[in-house]
């Protein structure tokens, strides 16, 4: 099975971190904390396939988490890494962990996950997806331009992701807007997220970080993801929203440098 090679930014140097993002979003996502992440760590944050500027899969090919996993799999081999350490949110915190469960990573930071939903809450995140995404669909481009430049249209564009949607830049708000109305794959995304669940063991450093404030998957969710991943840590980041690299940044990435020294210090080898 081709799959398309994804678009990504890399910037640094040291122990390599994969960065990735939800559905609907692309690589900028991680904007507010890539700069920081790459005076000590060799950063790659990729596109997924579909969204941002990297292609969809062929029509044929479905969207299923397995595809993902073994899409970002031949990623490493590209990008000439061997067991990165992989941060996700929403969509991109579910592949991180599938990606930590098959031991394909060395650590897995996840803030808020997919698949730790239940029956209702799974309707109700993706009806709010869906919205988000009809809205981007249906605005004419010039009416999408002017309302990221006022503080009324970025609350109104951000309240269902962001805690302080007011924190976003205005060309950000602008390139999230036309990246979830020009994406490509987020129908075929969404529809396979329906009969989606974790339900594994991740046997590397993991850590679950949820916003009390998430809208998509309610910080409940966080409850159901403590039962399911025992031996992970399990963090609150109060006041967030369901993308925490906006409303919280200092905090994200102070979870990211606790799991990854972690990780690293578990896989040195101990002088005799």
């Amino acid at each position: 099975m081709l799959l398309p090679d994804l678009t990504y930014v890399r910037k640094g140097s040291g122990p390599t971190i994969v960065l990735l993002h939800g559905i609907g979003h692309n690589k900028g996502a991680w904007d507010p904390i890539i700069d920081d992440l790459a005076t000590r760590y060799d950063v790659i944050a990729p596109d997924l396939s579909g969204f941002g500027e990297s292609p969809a899969f062929a029509g044929g090919v479905p969207y299923t988490m397995p595809n993902a996993v073994d899409h970002l799999a031949t990623q490493f081999e590209r990008w000439g890494v061997t067991k990165p350490h992989v941060v996700g949110n929403s969509l991109g915190g579910a592949i991180s962990l599938e990606l930590g469960a098959r031991g394909l990573v060395s650590s897995v930071t996840a803030l808020s996950p997919a698949g730790f939903f239940g029956p209702i809450s799974k309707v109700q995140a993706l009806l709010a997806l869906f919205v988000l995404r009809f809205v981007a669909v249906l605005s004419p481009g010039f009416v999408v331009e002017r309302l990221t430049r006022t503080s009324l249209g970025l609350r109104l564009s951000g309240q269902l992701l962001y805690a302080h949607p007011e924190r976003i830049p205005a060309e950000a708000a602008l390139r999230d807007a036309r990246g979830l109305k020009y994406c490509t794959a987020f129908e075929r995304t969404a529809i396979q997220a329906l009969g989606y669940s974790f339900q594994h063991q991740v046997p590397v450093t993991t850590t679950v970080a949820w916003g009390t404030k998430d809208l998509i998957l309610p910080y409940s969710q966080a409850a159901t993801a403590r039962e399911r991943l025992p031996h992970a840590r399990h963090v609150d980041i109060p006041g967030a929203g369901h993308v925490p690299m906006i409303d919280d940044p200092q905090l994200v990435t102070r979870l990211i440098d606790q799991t990854v020294a972690e990780a690293e210090e578990a896989r040195t080898p101990t002088a005799a």
